[in-house]
């Protein structure tokens, strides 16, 4: 009897800890994603692992505010991967569920994230998948769109992404390809950046090919019907 009152002041030192533990952390999140909402962020974890695979770190990422991004290749980028960014909150319900009922039906999996999402999991995780890494995903697009308005969300997005093998970033992803600066792609050349997403890789080797011709030829169309505000992002 007297081994009890000894065994609960340790579970309540280590639940105690546990909770200490969690704020700890959860302010960690919380300030790590408002001070990427006023400065500049540094390399990705995906970058720092590209770097050790390859040996060799990025060549010509720069980060150029969004006002130097070409509206071309941002209103591209959103009829490519989220058309309904104005209108969310981080999550496109209406996408995830069309991909649900898609694989009730027999359907494959496709996936649904948000420019939100990818900048969540791009900026703040390991690279990989797991129902863990979607839990905490959840929670940073959760922060990122209540600290960060929607133009910072598409800025960080265009700096960071991968546009090809070893090329983050819209300004490095223009010089690459188009030997030009962001702010001056066309609609076809932020059309055919766009397209490269999400397989860049693969893609960004191939944008003379022809069924890359003809999905820029669907985003440029898409790209007609993306209502954009004169100076912000969303009207």
């Amino acid at each position: 009897m007297a081994r009890r009152p000894a065994r609960r002041s340790w579970l309540g030192r280590a639940a105690r800890a546990a909770l200490a533990a969690a704020v700890a952390l959860g302010a960690a999140c919380v300030l790590s994603v408002a001070a990427y909402g006023l400065i500049t962020p540094p390399a990705t974890p995906l970058m720092w692992l590209r770097g050790i695979e390859e040996g060799a770190w990025p060549e010509g990422r720069r980060f150029v505010p969004l006002a130097r991004i070409s509206r071309n290749l941002q209103r591209a980028v959103l009829a490519s991967e989220d058309q309904r960014f104005c209108a969310h909150a981080g999550f496109d319900w209406v996408e995830l569920n069309r991909v649900y009922r898609e694989w009730k039906a027999g359907g494959d999996p496709r996936g649904a994230s948000t420019l939100t999402n990818q900048v969540a999991k791009n900026l703040f995780l390991w690279p990989g998948r797991s129902a863990i890494r979607k839990v905490v995903e959840a929670g940073f697009t959760v922060l990122i769109e209540a600290l960060w308005s929607k133009d910072r969300i598409l800025e960080v997005y265009l700096n960071i992404a991968e546009m090809g093998d070893g090329i983050y970033g819209a300004e490095a992803a223009a010089r690459t390809h188009f030997k030009r600066r962001a702010a001056e792609l066309t609609p076809q050349q932020g059309a055919l950046i766009a397209g490269v997403l999400p397989s860049p890789r693969i893609r960004a080797d191939a944008l003379d090919a022809p069924y890359m011709r003809a999905r820029a030829g669907r985003i440029q169309q898409r790209m007609a019907q993306m209502p954009m505000g004169e100076r912000r992002v969303c009207p």
